[in-house]
């Protein structure tokens, strides 16, 4: 039989029990008890009752009618009165006397008691009504079809009556569940708006769509700028306005790329409403809609300025301790090297020697001199404003014709082993082949002084592709030898550090290698673990432009001439000292000592072949700037460049005129002034014969 009471299900996250509302549409069945111990008599009721379409129950006693009203529920008793052991009456009294069964239908089926005594007992026993046997099926029927009728519609009465209270306590508990709802999340928002304020980070939302308009910006940050968040949202460009104008495009692209690769990272001053810059870290993620299109761009915001201020100083500290390091580590080798001029100087000058000995000593001073001037190269090198002349060439080629010289530095205990790739094809770069060759020298040298046992040292190429340009050309230069801690990794490049003992190292040869190929455009990588060896990578910047043809190296024979020079130079004694070697090779020379006198010297109408002047002078003119001057005011003039230091990159970008490196021999001085003289004669000897002919 259906029961009324709804189903009770697991308690909602507020802890009210929830429950599954009445089934009014579920069909309302009753379920009859016939009490007989005669067979036949209870067989007669089930023919005539079954067309009702109910549950008949058969009980052939008393007491087993009583066990199934103790747990199963009924619409009508039809109970015979006279049945041996318990009789109906006593079955009767039992059933009325228990709360459950008290108001259940009872009908008494009897054959023998029928007068009126009798029947006055059995609706004092607690009978409805009484029907005698032999039952007459249409009697009992309809009899019994009254009492189940008015079970059921009581039972529907019941069910509509229980979904109504569950449609109120479903009422109520969704109520309570919705108060207890709100209530926690206006905690939570409270905590979160707590948390937000509290938080050093301000977190943002914007549009994907220029200019980037901010959609949300959390309270915290007016602890940071001075400003309520309410200024960002009203004022569309308030945040880009107060941006540093320096910083506004980096800023604009980072954001513009976070589109397309789906997140960002940045750094800016901005500024604050004290007036004062600070340093913000930008960053954030593009927020995808349902259907995959950028909807929304979700970001913090972090006050970088301790953070930068500290980078800053670490950085000087860094600075200063490398600082630090070269000027003392300069002073070590250029005392030394005065040392010995000094020395030489002061006893060719105090003491009458023979030419043998005069000549040692003078041989001491030019390799001074000379270790002088490599060491300066090797710390421009580091510093990369060496002056460098590069040409096209093909790197496999360089290697092979270098090998030789290679094999020689690292000694017959090391194996030198060459691996060129390209797989035929030329590996081109444009870079000074004099410098590549000293880095290769410097790698070697290392490699061999890790191997005291000898080892193996190859040389590899390869070509790298990248994801912009040409890609790079790949010179891997690795060894067998002792390798390197991370701590000396970390600091191999750094001038004068080495971990060789005293005399054996100047600290520079790695300096020249990385200053070389960053001045280059290239990279350099390095791999190395103790006991596992080294290998350096340079990555040099590949090239589709064929290789030049190097010209072959002859001794350069020192040649004058009777030309007109004007040398232009502030230091008073390289001009007193270039002034007697010009003069000494023939040459006829006018000095200035600044681009102001020059252009003096030039105004005055001074015939002038050739202006052989230094780059970095003082009074703010270099001398690019006085030859351009000066070219523009005679035409055919020649022009020599000369200096030791050019400073920075933008004083020689862009110059058309030679440049010789100080501190330079006479030699090589004489040759660059005969080829740039000599190349103006031949000029006009063809000049003069065109003008015969015609």
């Amino acid at each position: 039989m259906t029961n009324a009471v709804p189903a009770r299900y697991p308690a909602g996250p507020g802890g009210a029990e929830a429950q599954a509302p009445p089934d009014l549409d579920a069909p309302l069945k009753a379920r009859i008890l016939i009490v007989d111990d005669d067979e036949r008599n209870a067989f007669a009721a089930v023919q005539a009752l079954e067309d009702l379409g109910h549950e008949l129950v058969v009980a052939r006693s008393g007491e087993e009618a009583l066990k199934r009203l103790l747990s199963e529920e009924f619409a009508l008793i039809l109970l015979d009165l006279h049945m041996p052991g318990m009789d109906g009456y006593e079955t009767a009294a039992l059933i009325r006397s228990r709360k459950r069964t008290a108001d259940t239908p009872i009908v008494f089926l009897t054959a023998i008691f029928r007068d009126e005594a009798h029947i006055f007992q059995a609706y004092s026993a607690g009978a409805v009504d009484v029907v005698f046997k032999p039952v007459d099926p249409f009697i009992l029927k309809a009899k019994t079809k009254v009492f189940v009728d008015l079970y059921l519609k009581t039972q529907e009465a019941n069910r509509q009556s229980a979904y109504k209270q569950w449609l109120l306590d479903e009422h109520s508990r969704v109520k309570t569940e919705k108060a207890r709802a709100e209530k926690a999340l206006r905690r939570a928002e409270a905590q979160q708006a707590a948390i937000l304020k509290a938080m050093p980070i301000v977190f943002t939302s914007r549009s994907v769509e220029p200019p980037f308009t901010p959609l949300f910006v959390s309270e915290s940050v007016k602890e940071i700028t001075g400003f309520p968040a309410d200024r960002f949202l009203e004022e569309a460009d308030f945040g880009a306005g107060r941006i540093h104008p320096d910083d506004i495009e980096r800023v604009t692209k980072a954001i513009t790329q976070a589109v397309k690769i789906g997140h960002y990272a940045c750094e800016f001053r901005w500024l604050c409403a004290d007036g004062q810059y600070r340093v913000l870290h930008d960053q954030g993620v593009i927020a995808p809609s349902d259907d995959g299109e950028a909807r929304e761009i979700f970001g913090v915001l972090l006050d970088a300025t301790d953070r930068r201020s500290l980078e800053e100083q670490l950085a000087q500290a860094r600075k200063m301790e490398a600082v630090g390091q070269l000027t003392g580590g300069v002073a070590h080798d250029f005392n030394n090297l005065l040392t010995v001029v000094l020395g030489n100087i002061d006893m060719l000058a105090r003491k009458q020697e023979d030419e043998a000995r005069r000549a040692r000593r003078i041989d001491a001073i030019r390799q001074a001199a000379e270790r002088g001037r490599d060491l300066t190269r090797q710390l421009l090198a580091f510093s990369r404003r060496q002056h460098l002349s590069p040409v096209t060439l093909d790197v496999n080629a360089l290697i092979q014709d270098f090998a030789p010289l290679m094999r020689q530095a690292v000694g017959e205990a090391v194996t030198l082993d060459l691996e060129l790739g390209g797989d035929g094809e030329p590996l081109n770069t444009h870079v000074d082949p004099t410098q590549l060759e000293t880095a290769l020298l410097n790698l070697a040298v290392n490699a061999r002084d890790a191997m005291p046992e000898g080892g193996r040292l190859c040389v590899r190429t390869e070509r790298r592709s990248a994801a912009e340009g040409l890609g790079f050309v790949v010179v891997e230069v690795g060894d067998t030898g002792c390798g390197m801690s991370p701590e000396v990794r970390e600091r191999v490049f750094e001038p004068f550090f080495t971990t060789k003992e005293v005399g054996k190292g100047s600290g520079l040869g790695l300096s020249q290698v990385y200053g070389f190929v960053r001045q280059s455009d290239g990279e350099v990588e390095v791999d190395s673990e103790p006991g596992r060896g080294t290998v350096f990578r340079l990555l040099l910047p590949a090239t589709r432009a064929k290789a030049e043809v190097r010209p072959e190296e002859t001794p350069r024979a020192i040649v004058g001439g009777a030309e007109r020079i004007l040398l232009v130079e502030d230091d008073p004694t390289v001009l007193a000292l270039t002034l007697d070697v010009l003069t000494g090779l023939g040459y006829q020379v006018q000095t200035a000592t600044n681009a102001s006198e020059a252009l003096q010297i030039i105004h005055s109408g001074a015939e002038i072949d050739l202006l052989f002047t230094d780059v970095v002078m003082p009074g703010g003119v270099s001398g690019v700037s006085l030859a351009r001057t000066a070219r523009e005011l005679r035409p055919g003039l020649k022009v020599l460049l000369t200096s030791g230091f050019v400073g920075e990159r933008q004083v020689m970008e862009g110059a058309e005129f030679p440049l010789l490196d100080k501190p330079y021999e006479t030699s090589a001085m004489a040759s660059m002034l005969r080829k740039l003289l000599d190349r103006s004669e031949r000029k006009r000897k063809r000049g003069r014969a065109s003008a015969a002919a015609e």
